[in-house]
Formats: structure tokens, C-alpha cells, sequence
């Protein structure tokens, strides 16, 4: 069943074409954060090690609330990585090594590039297909990211 929700069938579709475009694109930082978790070599690797873990359990929750932010509108979340890859606007990491200092540099690359890509997002949302709610939720998307960034950038200075 559709949902009747105040939005239009075109706008609801958009939004959700917009919100599987989000998931893909945290889906993929997910799995970057994920594998550096794994990864991470040198002295700080204790503090980073769990550091990097409470990042992928918060991007964990982001992905399943995108989701599931989509489905409330109607629209089929995406679910395979092949899926994940086209539609994201990130770039995959290239497995090769790196120091824990590049790890953190390309996380927070990647969390700036969400943040900016959502500013865009949560206008067009609201502006151009009026779904407030959904401009709603991707405003606390986007501070979640702010504050993650952050404390990437608390840890690059180190």
C-alpha cells in the first residue's frame, strides 16, 4: 500500500531516491570506519581500536534509521553492497596500508563530505519536495556526523 501522508507520489519518490543515495553513501563509511577498526597498527591502537568501533556502531544506527526513514515513505532501501558502491557519491579506500593518522584523515574527509552533501540534501528535501520530516531527520544526520568529525579532528591533531 501507498502511503498517504501528505506528500506526493513524485515528491515521495524523490525523497526516497535522495534517502538511498544517503545510505549508500553512510553504508559505505560504515564499512571504511569498520575496516580501519580492524586495521589500525602503531601506539595509539588501543584508544583508536575502540574509537573507531563507537564511530561504526553510531554509523550502524545512522544506516538502519535511513532505512528505515525510507520505508516509512514507501520506498525499498537498497541492500546489496553492488548497490551500495553505484549509488554512493564516497569512494571506496583502496586496500592498501595505512597509518593510523591517514585512517583518521580519510574518515574525516568522508564524514565533511556527508555533512556538506546533506546540507544540499535536507534543502532540496524541504524546499523542492516539501517533506519537513524528512528535512527534520536529515538535520540530525547531519549534526551526528558534525560531532563525529569533530572528534576525528580532536584525534589528527594528536
Amino acid at each position: 500500500m501507498k502511503p498517504n501522508i501528505g506528500i506526493k507520489d513524485p515528491s515521495r519518490e524523490a525523497v526516497g531516491k535522495i534517502l538511498n543515495t544517503i545510505l549508500a553513501d553512510e553504508y559505505l563509511l560504515y564499512t571504511k570506519t569498520r575496516n580501519y577498526h580492524w586495521n589500525v597498527v602503531g601506539l595509539q591502537f588501543n584508544d583508536l581500536h575502540k574509537f573507531f568501533e563507537t564511530q561504526y556502531e553510531e554509523l550502524d544506527d545512522i544506516v538502519d534509521d535511513v532505512a528505515e526513514r525510507g520505508r516509512a515513505l514507501g520506498i525499498a532501501a537498497l541492500g546489496s553492497l553492488g548497490e551500495f558502491l553505484k549509488q554512493s557519491r564516497l569512494k571506496e579506500q583502496a586496500r592498501k596500508p595505512l597509518n593510523a593518522k591517514s585512517m583518521i584523515i580519510q574518515l574525516l574527509n568522508d564524514h565533511e563530505t556527508i555533512i556538506r552533501l546533506l546540507r544540499e540534501d535536507l534543502e532540496k528535501v524541504a524546499n523542492d519536495f516539501h517533506d519537513i520530516g524528512t528535512n527534520d531527520f536529515l538535520t540530525g544526520v547531519m549534526e551526528k556526523h558534525e560531532k563525529m568529525a569533530w572528534m576525528l579532528r580532536a584525534f589528527a591533531e594528536a
